[in-house]
C-alpha cells in the first residue's frame, strides 16, 4: 500500500519536493492533501501537482485521517510549531531543514515525537545522494584510512532575498545554506558530536549572519572547517582527507548530483559522475538562487 502524504505549506520549496516526490512510483508514495494558510494558495497548488484535497489551514490538514506522513515545507521560524501540530495529531513527519531555529525547539520536536510514537526526520536531501551513499561506503571501508580534516564551502548569492536575511523570516547564511556543510561533516565523521566548535562571521543589518567560518574539533585531533556566505558564489565544493588519500567532492555537492575523484595509496581514481536515479529538474539546482 502506499505511503499517504500530506504537504505542509504551498511555497517554492514543497514545490520543488512534491515534483521529487511524485518521481517515485505511484503505488510506493500518494500525496493526497496539501495545506496553506489561504485557501486559494492551496488549491492553485493542488491543481498544479493534481493533488486531491486542498487546506486552507494546517490544523485541517493535521486533522485528515487519510493522511500518514506530513512534509513540513514552511519558513525556519515555523518549523517547529507545525511539525508539533502534526505530531501530536499523530502523524509522522519530514521537516524540511533547519529542523529548528535552536537546540531548545529541536528537543520539544523530539519529545513530542517520543511521546507521540511517531516517525520524526530532518529533510536532508543530500544525504541520499548517489555520491554521498559512495562516500559512506568508501570512508566504511578506510578507503582513504583515518579521516583527519574535512572542508566544505557553501556560497550562494541570495542578499536579494527576504527570507535569506530576514530576521523574522529564519534567515541568515547558518541556517539557510550552512546546515548542508555541516551535515556533510557529520556524515563523514558518523555523527561523532565535535569536542570544539569555534566560529567567526560577519552580521547583516537586519541581525543575520551574512557570511561565517567554523572550525570544529573532533576526538583523536581530527578537524574540520566550513564555510558558508549570502553575500558571494563560492567554490561550492568539499574534500575529505585521510591518512591514506582524498576525496574530492564538486562541484556543489549541497545542490545537485556532483562528481566525486579520489586518491589513495598512491593509485589516482579517474573522477566519477555519480547521477542521481532520476534527473533532478533544473528548478531543484536553482532552488537556492530565487
Amino acid at each position: 500500500m502506499a505511503t499517504r502524504w500530506g504537504i505542509c505549506s504551498a511555497g517554492k520549496i514543497s514545490n520543488d519536493f512534491t515534483v521529487a516526490l511524485k518521481t517515485l512510483p505511484p503505488e510506493d508514495h500518494q500525496i493526497v492533501a496539501v495545506a496553506a494558510r489561504k485557501l486559494q494558495d492551496a488549491q492553485v497548488f493542488a491543481k498544479k501537482h493534481s493533488i486531491p484535497q486542498a487546506y486552507g489551514s494546517y490544523e485541517e490538514l493535521a486533522r485528515d485521517p487519510d493522511i500518514e506522513v506530513v512534509y513540513v515545507g514552511t519558513i525556519h521560524p515555523f518549523h517547529m510549531s507545525a511539525s508539533l501540530l502534526f505530531m501530536n495529531a499523530k502523524k509522522n513527519v519530514l521537516c524540511e531543514k533547519p529542523l529548528a531555529m535552536n537546540s531548545r525547539e529541536v528537543k520539544a520536536m523530539v519529545a513530542a515525537a517520543k511521546m507521540n510514537n511517531v516517525f520524526l526526520m530532518e529533510a536532508v536531501w543530500t544525504r541520499f545522494f548517489p555520491a554521498s551513499l559512495e562516500i559512506k561506503r568508501l570512508l566504511a571501508q578506510e578507503e582513504v584510512g583515518e579521516v583527519k580534516m574535512v572542508r566544505a564551502d557553501f556560497g550562494v548569492p541570495q542578499m536579494h532575498i527576504p527570507r535569506a536575511v530576514e530576521k523574522e523570516l529564519g534567515g541568515g547564511a547558518l541556517l539557510d545554506i550552512g546546515v548542508y556543510c555541516l551535515q556533510f561533516i557529520c556524515m563523514v565523521y558518523n555523527g561523532e558530536k565535535p569536542e570544539s566548535i569555534q566560529a567567526t562571521g560577519v552580521c547583516l543589518d537586519t541581525g543575520v549572519d551574512e557570511a561565517m567560518v567554523v572550525t570544529l574539533k573532533f576526538s583523536r585531533n581530527r578537524m574540520a572547517v566550513f564555510t558558508c556566505s549570502l553575500a558571494v558564489e563560492m567554490p561550492n565544493d568539499a574534500i575529505i582527507v585521510g591518512t591514506k588519500g582524498t576525496i574530492k567532492v564538486g562541484p556543489c555537492p549541497h545542490v545537485e548530483p556532483h562528481i566525486i575523484s579520489g586518491e589513495w595509496e598512491g593509485d589516482p581514481v579517474p573522477s566519477t559522475r555519480t547521477p542521481s536515479a532520476t534527473q533532478l529538474p533544473q528548478q531543484h539546482r536553482d532552488a537556492l538562487r530565487s
